[in-house]
């Protein structure tokens, strides 16, 4: 029996290690983790702004158990490359193209979406690519209506009405540290649960020469997907993917309006409002795994 139970120890332990690869695609290397059985249902991690894969640092493993994870790093974001805005176009469109590209070479032809924050828009347009890969989704403050955009898109708006150099650098401030921490910590009941690697780790990257300018350009490249947004209902409406939405109701970048609009397009999908901000992982994130892994039981069977 010992002998039994040490052998199960260390096949759990083989599948939740986390590896860390890098691939060429469309001429960038772009960084991605990789855990979990290679036979396995693929669950696709996707981050947001302004952070990189390291923010499923935690997740991956609990889900790795019975999931194979992939959690790509897009171009100019964490470990990828990182070109001059003036050498590669940076448009949600060419970052999905990227984790797209990715996944065509790592073989992956089926899977899970995880969309949150700058994941989202990337995800659902993967989602209309390829509506026939998608086994199903799980969505963590990762917008797609326009309920979903309140005050605090009003400075972008203005910068997607007049892209002047004026209104570009009015949201200069949205790339400082101040800024940085206020996503991780507003909303948040108990902030001694948010490490401060979180925003140190992201503000070291933000500071990147160069590294503003490409967000910036992200920042107006936003429009595009809030035009987008008839489109991704459109899909949610005609494939019906099993969707479980996990939102931090406490979020005033996109707030609660957006979680609750999704089911309107998806009456049937798993909806869990958490007490706790922008960042629900950091401090929900046993509860998340929970509930994601109750949902691909019942959703995404072994051999998929």
């Amino acid at each position: 029996a010992d002998a039994r139970a040490d052998e199960l120890v260390a096949k759990a332990h083989r599948t939740t290690q986390v590896r860390y690869f890098s691939a060429e695609v469309n001429g960038l290397d772009i960084f991605y983790r990789d855990a979990g059985p290679r036979q396995a249902p693929v669950v696709v991690l996707l981050h947001g702004f302004p952070t990189s894969s390291h923010m499923y640092r935690e997740l991956i493993p609990q889900l790795a158990t019975r999931y194979r994870v992939i959690a790509p790093d897009y171009p100019g974001f964490g470990q990828s490359s990182a070109p001059s805005h003036l050498e590669y176009e940076y448009t949600f469109d060419n970052l999905t193209r990227a984790v797209d590209g990715l996944l065509a070479s790592l073989d992956i032809s089926r899977y899970t979406l995880y969309t949150f924050d700058y994941g989202a828009p990337i995800g659902y347009r993967l989602a209309m690519m390829h509506p026939e890969r998608v086994m199903a989704l799980l969505v963590q403050n990762g917008n797609a209506y326009e309920e979903g955009l309140q005050e605090f898109w009003d400075q972008f708006r203005r910068y997607w009405n007049e892209p002047t150099s004026a209104n570009r650098e009015a949201l200069r401030p949205l790339l400082e540290l101040e800024t940085t921490i206020f996503q991780y910590v507003d909303g948040v009941p108990d902030t001694s649960l948010i490490s401060p690697d979180t925003w140190t780790l992201d503000q070291a990257r933000l500071d990147r020469p160069g590294n503003q300018e490409i967000q910036l350009d992200l920042f107006l490249n936003y429009e595009t997907n809030v035009e987008l947004y008839p489109a991704f209902q459109q899909y949610f409406r005609d494939f019906q993917p099993p969707t479980l939405i996990v939102w931090g109701a406490n979020d005033f970048i996109f707030p609660v309006e957006g979680a609750l609009a999704f089911q309107r397009d998806l009456p049937d999908a798993e909806l869990h409002l958490l007490n706790t901000g922008h960042f629900a992982l950091e401090t929900d994130g046993e509860l998340i795994a929970d509930l994601i892994h109750r949902f691909l039981a019942r959703h995404v069977s072994p051999q998929q």
